[in-house]
């Protein structure tokens, strides 16, 4: 088998283990927070930035959802790592941005943040303030979700099917598990290009 085969054999198992119920109950749960004109703050370190900027923007665009990332803003971002160091940055933003108990917090993370590894703290202090403040908490994690998963009112865990590859299937599937959210009819209110292009 070539690895191309592998990694494609991988992902296909990775989805199937996906939790459709969680999936369901955590549409619900932002479909709630834009009802009562609450906001949606995207989480996420290297590859999940990347992906928390994509997301935001389809947050945005598809589901009529007002959403937010601390690293599309690389000025801010930068100034307080300069200036506070990296372990605040995200709650000190979310903190700027006065996060209530209307609003929801999404982690999309390899490992969901890890005190005692002293990896993605940055995601526990932020959490850490959103449970304090009232904030819905979701994620989309792998491995074994470390501190989101503790704490999150819905988890999405990629689960682990080759310990070699859990940060890309951990990445790939984020997309999917957000593009399901916002195609969801519960959430979905404006048609996408291709798809009403006739």
């Amino acid at each position: 088998m070539s690895y191309s085969e592998q990694h494609l054999q991988e992902t296909a198992q990775v989805l199937a283990q996906i939790d459709p119920t969680l999936c369901e109950k955590a549409v619900a749960l932002l479909a709630a927070v834009r009802a009562k004109g609450g906001r949606l703050f995207i989480l996420g370190v290297g590859g999940s930035a990347a992906n928390a900027s994509h997301a935001v923007n389809d947050f945005r665009k598809i589901a009529g959802l007002e959403c937010y990332s601390p690293t599309d803003n690389v000025s801010e971002l930068t100034a307080r790592t300069n200036d506070e160091g990296w372990a605040s940055v995200f709650v000190e933003w979310l903190k700027g941005s006065r996060l209530n108990e209307r609003d929801a917090v999404l982690v999309l993370s390899v490992g969901g943040g890890n005190l005692e590894k002293n990896v993605s703290v940055n995601l526990v202090a932020a959490l850490k303030l959103a449970k304090n403040r009232g904030a819905k908490v979701l994620g989309v994690v792998g491995r074994d979700g470390g501190y989101t998963a503790q704490v999150a009112d819905v988890v999405i865990l990629v689960p682990t099917v080759n310990p070699n590859n859990v940060t890309p299937h951990s990445d790939a599937v984020q997309a999917v598990v957000w593009h399901l959210f916002v195609s969801h009819p519960l959430l979905k209110t404006a048609p996408t290009k291709w798809e009403s292009t006739k």
